[in-house]
């Protein structure tokens, strides 16, 4: 890396999400002068996208694809069930990736829910207000997220890739809690380890942080999170 040049960073948006989600941290993030990117992943382009085939596989392709054009090693932070394509693109290109950020999220091993049937996962607002915090998010924003909200591929839920380098484990991991405090996440993965928080005891290199918010940080807490992710970049 060239002096004075901080790590390229690369936002990976969420279920029912484009690279838009992140406009606000990426204006805060390169007005402090980062290099940055934000992947639209494959079948969530449009509500007409043709999501039949997608895979979870084709969603860790197109994020080591971002990695590669951004210029790696590169910052790369994933939000929420991204955590899932995210880190198995740690483990297929863990030497392009300098530190992992999971905004709300945890490296999650998949699958994600082996017995869906669907072709796709639309969007269901009723278990969205009910199963996930919404704090300090305004009418504005979630009429926007519901307007916007694009299908997730089935096969992205459905899909399991197969982690083999080891070298995954000592990427500087940090996993920032937005919508439940960390202590609770820690004892979640301990007691019950779901899938999406399965990669949590493989990680050598773990920072914490409690960011209180809703899910969507990037919405609720833009300019916390673009620093956040600032400070990472730079060191």
């Amino acid at each position: 890396m060239a002096p004075g040049r901080t790590t390229p960073i690369v936002l990976v948006p969420g279920f029912w999400l484009g690279a838009w989600a992140w406009d606000e941290v990426a204006d805060a993030l390169r007005a402090d002068g980062h290099d940055v990117s934000a992947l639209t992943l494959p079948g969530l382009e449009s509500a007409d996208a043709d999501r039949s085939s997608i895979t979870l596989s084709d969603h860790v392709d197109a994020i080591c694809d971002a990695v590669s054009a951004a210029g790696p090693p590169v910052l790369l932070a994933v939000h929420s069930a991204t955590g899932f394509s995210g880190y198995a693109a740690s483990d297929r290109i863990p030497e392009q990736i300098a530190a992992m950020v999971y905004v709300d999220s945890a490296p999650g091993k998949g699958p994600l829910d082996p017995d869906f049937e669907g072709a796709d996962f639309p969007m269901n607002w009723e278990s969205i207000e009910k199963e996930e915090n919404l704090d300090g998010l305004s009418d504005e924003q979630q009429e926007t997220f519901r307007q916007r909200a694009v299908p997730v591929p089935g096969g992205v839920l459905r899909g399991v890739v197969e982690l083999t380098n080891d070298a995954r484990r000592d990427i500087p991991s940090t996993i920032i809690c937005t919508g439940f405090p960390s202590e609770q996440v820690k004892a979640y993965a301990k007691e019950d380890n779901p899938s999406w928080l399965a990669g949590i005891a493989e990680l050598r290199d773990i920072t914490w942080i409690d960011l209180p918010t809703s899910h969507w940080p990037m919405w609720s807490k833009p300019q916390e999170t673009a620093a956040i992710l600032g400070d990472v970049a730079r060191g």
